[in-house]
């Protein structure tokens, strides 16, 4: 029988191998005040660039409220103030004032200074953090201001500053080409330690502008085995723990799962550029060979949304806008061979790897799979080493407006594209995309990149995730957040 979980709408949303012993400190047997205990957190992914914000690490050291960003977004992707205060637009230029009695966990002031430091090494990193795709960025320091300054105009730049992989750190982090996130935050948790890819420690930062956070520290550890992640929870190893497997929810306590509808999809790339699928028939064949219902039904037991298109049900406004799109005639597969590559981080990819497997065998193209931990194949997939390959991929992870991570995924120049891709009729409406005002004007012109992506069958979406986090009994208000931005927070703490 099934056991069901708690299932947030997206609004409230925001607000067996061997256990884990001796991972965690001990739970306190003393009876201690609640905000004496130590909040710990099983993650799913280690880091992947020594916890640099300039990587997909820059989650990790948001979630852990330790690095921070000029602006926030709240449920409906707005900006709103974070460490600035007030900004105004001015052509291609915006102008932030930088919120006063603001310091660094290494003691130092933030100033416009230092603001336009950060901002200054994210635009000339190579590669840039995916918000920048397509973004030509300065700043400059105007007495206690930033001026930001685009090539074009551009409408989402406060959203764009509300990513983490733009989040402002002392001077100290920056030495040479390298980002140490070390001490050099504003958060209400200062990061202390950074063991590998095994854990990591954070302290509370009493000077916090914010307030004193509730809890006196964070130990986290990295754990990519799902089944352990969730046996650290039963076992009273983990207080909090991300990303619990549909396969284990069932097996823990109702009360301490919650389900949160989550902007992500679960997508075959295919490789355009050369390969089998660099044949638009045959990636026309894979998408009709593939049942994506059978993969929500079986790999997910229900707990997922079939995929109409890329932008899935936690953003509702999608599905009334999109119209019919026209496709390609599926060739014959003939026998053609394929790799899939994924990986295990996520604990349902290898299952929905296998069961792609064999739809695409029984369709006619013989299939090889690739399956690894993400920080050991990512660079893989990048480079188009694979016929195809299979993601769980936020659409919202950055700006809360889905044209950033399209452009990301699938323009000629995109940082994250998988497939590939390089089509000119894309290109074009992805451009369209960013430059469209915010609103209804720009919902549409999203909804048509979406249309132009799913013309060229460079992706396959097959279903939308909803991700299961797990609480201990004692953990009071804990972040279930659709973005995966926030996890503990500075109300955080555990009883």
């Amino acid at each position: 029988m099934r056991v069901p979980v708690r299932l947030l709408p997206l609004t409230a949303a925001i607000a067996a191998p061997a256990l884990l012993t001796g991972c965690f400190a001990a739970p306190d047997a003393t009876g201690a005040a609640a905000e004496g205990k130590r909040v710990r957190v099983a993650m799913m992914q280690p880091p992947r660039s020594g916890l640099s914000p300039l990587s997909d690490d820059a989650f990790k050291l948001s979630r852990w409220s330790t690095a921070e960003t000029l602006v926030t977004l709240d449920e409906d992707g707005d900006a709103e103030p974070a460490l600035a205060t007030e900004w105004k637009q001015n052509g291609r230029s915006w102008t932030f004032t930088i919120r006063d009695g603001v310091t660094f966990h290494d003691g130092t002031e933030l100033t416009a200074r230092a603001v336009v430091n950060s901002l200054t090494r994210a635009a000339e990193a190579a590669p840039k953090p995916r918000i920048l795709d397509g973004v030509d960025l300065t700043a400059k320091a105007d007495g206690d201001k930033v001026v930001v300054s685009t090539a074009t105009e551009d409408p989402l730049l406060p959203q764009r500053l509300s990513s983490p992989q733009l989040s402002i750190l002392a001077a100290k982090a920056y030495r040479g080409k390298t980002v140490n996130p070390v001490g050099a935050g504003t958060g209400p948790f200062e990061l202390t330690e950074v063991n590998g890819t095994s854990s990591a420690s954070l302290d509370r930062y009493d000077d916090y502008w914010g307030g004193k956070a509730k809890a006196p520290g964070i130990d986290v550890r990295f754990v990519p085995d799902g089944t352990a992640r969730a046996a650290a929870l039963r076992s009273g190893e983990a207080d909090i723990v991300e990303a619990v497997p549909v396969s284990q929810a069932a097996l823990l306590d109702p009360d301490l799962v919650t389900e949160v509808p989550m902007p992500r999809t679960n997508t075959l790339y295919l490789n355009t550029d050369k390969g089998v699928f660099e044949d638009p028939a045959m990636r026309a064949a894979a998408r009709e060979a593939i049942d994506a219902e059978s993969i929500v039904k079986g790999v997910y037991e229900g707990r997922a949304d079939l995929a109409h298109g890329l932008l899935g049900p936690a953003l509702p406004w999608a599905a009334g806008l999109r119209e019919p799109v026209r496709r390609t005639e599926a060739g014959a597969p003939d026998g053609a061979s394929i790799t899939i590559g994924t990986f295990t981080d996520r604990a349902e990819l290898p299952e929905v790897a296998a069961t792609l497997q064999q739809q695409l065998e029984k369709a006619g193209f013989r299939v090889k799979l690739d399956v690894r931990e993400y920080a050991n194949i990512e660079s893989d997939a990048l480079a188009g080493e694979f016929d195809a390959f299979v993601l769980s991929r936020a659409t919202v992870l950055d700006s809360g407006d889905p044209a950033a991570y399209l452009y990301s995924d699938f323009a000629s120049d995109g940082s994250f594209n998988i497939a590939q891709l390089a089509d000119p009729a894309v290109d074009k409406a992805l451009a369209e995309a960013a430059a469209t005002a915010t609103g209804e004007a720009r919902r549409k012109a999203v909804v048509a990149a979406e249309a132009a992506v799913l013309r060229t069958d460079a992706a396959v979406p097959m279903l939308h995730e909803r991700v299961i986090q797990g609480d201990a009994a004692g953990v009071v208000d804990a972040a279930h957040d659709p973005r995966e931005r926030e996890l503990v927070t500075a109300d955080t703490y555990v009883k």
